[in-house]
Formats: C-alpha cells, sequence, structure tokens
C-alpha cells in the first residue's frame, strides 16, 4: 500500500485523511506504520476518493519473494 506515501505527497495529514474519508483514525495509523495491513476494497475506494487518486495508484506490486505479514 501507497497510501503513507500518497497522502504526503499531497500534504494530507492522517487526521484530514480521516475526516475526508472517514475511514477510522486507527485504521489509518495501521496502513501508515504497517503497508502490507489487509484493508476492505471498501476502506481502499474511500482512500482513493480522499486522496484524488484511483485504487490503483495506492496498490504497490509486491514480488512473491517478500516476506509479508
Amino acid at each position: 500500500m501507497k497510501v503513507k506515501e500518497v497522502a504526503e505527497a499531497k500534504g494530507i495529514s492522517m487526521t484530514r485523511l480521516h475526516t475526508k474519508s472517514e475511514v477510522a483514525y486507527n485504521t489509518i495509523r495501521r496502513i501508515f506504520r504497517d503497508p502490507y495491513v489487509e484493508i476492505t476494497t471498501t476502506t481502499l475506494a474511500r482512500l482513493a476518493e480522499a486522496l484524488g487518486v484511483s485504487t490503483i495508484e495506492l496498490i504497490e506490486d509486491v514480488s512473491d519473494d517478500v516476506d509479508m505479514k
């Protein structure tokens, strides 16, 4: 997940993203801390809309040999 990177590039804080997306602050904090955390497609769509990007821009392709949590 590239939510943190996109938000920082747009100057959007976790609090502002929480407000704009209506996604729980704790969920956003978890995503910022762990880009491999599993989230629902609904959450992904809300974050993308709040950031003004497509959902695909928030997903990072990870090779199979990377340890995922």
